[in-house]
């Protein structure tokens, strides 16, 4: 990561790192990733409990699966802007690197290639050596969940997974947890431990392997560019297909 007080380089295709403050200190960091995001569990458990009710034979609504998403995210970000008053320049876009530049497009197509390209590559010698446990029907599972719950608000789907899960995912993972992470560790190592967290705290171990993967990739971009802008793009381009593969 470069900024200002180290300096800049121009690197190809636009990676070009923003000068920006000092992150936020990593123990202040991870102390409030680890404590939003359990505090997010609780909202999160909270409003499912009051909008579905205790009745398990059902599974929630899209509807109110995006409610219950909709409190966690603002619990990330109360989080976030607390530890930004106390710990940072008070401004979520200079001290979690949330910028963006014309050139982030191209992330959406990345994010389509990686979707379509890269993690068939990670699965394909799981799927020959476990064939029913990671074929492409079991992986396309929660997508088509997804889709089949939200029955005729599938906007709403898009809406969530598409632009909401992107852009709050990589704030806390990457803008808050690695950005800080990364300003006092090897970076990567950091990026691998962030891309770890991030694929084990979905809690679909079938998508452990490629959640993984495609977890370095967005610390990689977010790394290399010192904003979130083109890595949000490359999240937000990735969920698009696994959406509309399984429309």
């Amino acid at each position: 990561m470069v900024d200002s007080a180290r300096g800049s380089a121009s690197l190809p295709g636009g990676f070009l790192p923003s000068a920006a403050p000092r992150p936020i200190d990593a123990s202040t960091a991870a102390v409030t990733f680890v404590g939003a995001w359990l505090v997010a569990q609780i909202v999160a458990s909270i409003i499912v409990l009051v909008l579905h009710g205790s009745d398990r034979t059902t599974d929630p609504t899209f509807g109110i699966t995006a409610a219950a998403l909709a409190g966690a995210w603002t619990t990330y970000l109360v989080a976030m802007w607390l530890a930004s008053q106390r710990a940072g320049s008070g401004s979520l876009v200079a001290d979690y690197g949330l910028r963006f530049r014309a050139v982030d497009v191209v992330g959406l197509g990345i994010g389509v290639v990686c979707s379509l390209v890269l993690i068939r590559v990670v699965y394909l010698p799981l799927e020959a050596l476990w064939p029913s446990t990671f074929s492409e029907t079991r992986l396309n599972e929660n997508a088509q969940d997804l889709v089949d719950s939200a029955s005729g608000s599938r906007w709403l789907v898009v809406a969530v997974v598409v632009v909401g899960a992107p852009l709050m995912e990589e704030l806390f993972y990457r803008g808050l947890l690695q950005r800080s992470l990364a300003s006092r560790y090897n970076e990567g190592l950091v990026v691998v431990g962030v891309a770890v967290v991030f694929a084990l705290v979905h809690f679909r171990p079938i998508e452990i392997p490629g959640l993984f993967v495609i977890g370095l990739v967005f610390g990689f971009v977010a790394l290399r560019t010192g904003r979130l802008g083109m890595a949000i793009m490359i999240h937000a381009g990735f969920n698009l297909t696994g959406i509309l593969r399984a429309l």
